[in-house]
């Protein structure tokens, strides 16, 4: 298993859950709030058993999506788009959420894969605590490295709620990356057909 997937290490020992919700009751208390009061008695447990969804990334092998692939694509070469994936990660700088979509672009080479393996992709590397760069390559070079397509190409738009909800709180604006690879990177023609296709082309 390549290491870019980030999975749990073996070496880790996870805390349990009832550590894991005296962490949480600790924060309660800390942020100047009884955690024995009412609306407060059934937090811990809620938040532990949340942080579990956001972050079952670490759980999911990325590689394992792509593995199945469709030859029978009768000479189709064009290019292959999944625009507007929806997602929600954590940045990992302030546990604040990421919340954006991806588009994910490849140029098949005589095999496709099947266009909801392309949104786990992106839903389990978002499901980690990340930085908007690190993902944006991540999910390109896993395509590159399971499907051997002749171009990848991805581009994530997301507003970072560690920029919106505190510091210089400036809410809606939106952080760009991509990461091209291949045909996408060396033919400008094929780079402007993956713009177009996603709205990004005047």
């Amino acid at each position: 298993m390549d290491q870019d997937t980030n999975l749990i290490s073996k070496d880790l020992t996870l805390p349990s859950q009832d550590e894991v919700e005296k962490a949480i009751i600790t924060l309660i208390k800390w942020s100047g709030d009884d955690p024995k009061r009412e609306g407060l008695k059934g937090t811990p447990a809620r938040v532990a058993k949340a942080w579990k969804e956001y972050f079952k990334g670490y759980l999911e092998d990325p590689e394992v999506f792509l593995k199945r692939t469709f030859e029978e694509i009768e000479g189709y070469d064009e290019v292959i788009v999944l625009k507007d994936i929806k997602f929600v990660s954590h940045c990992e700088h302030h546990l604040a959420p990421i919340i954006g979509s991806a588009h994910v672009g490849y140029l098949p080479n005589q095999r496709v894969v099947g266009i909801s393996k392309l949104a786990r992709v992106v839903d389990s590397f978002a499901k980690r605590l990340q930085i908007q760069e690190k993902m944006t390559a991540q999910i390109a070079d896993v395509i590159d490295r399971v499907l051997k397509p002749k171009g990848v190409a991805v581009i994530i738009n997301a507003e970072h709620q560690c920029m919106s909800a505190r510091g210089i709180q400036k809410p809606g604006v939106k952080m760009l990356t991509s990461r091209m690879l291949g045909e996408f990177r060396e033919n400008a023609s094929t780079r402007r057909e993956f713009l177009s296709i996603i709205g990004f082309s005047k």
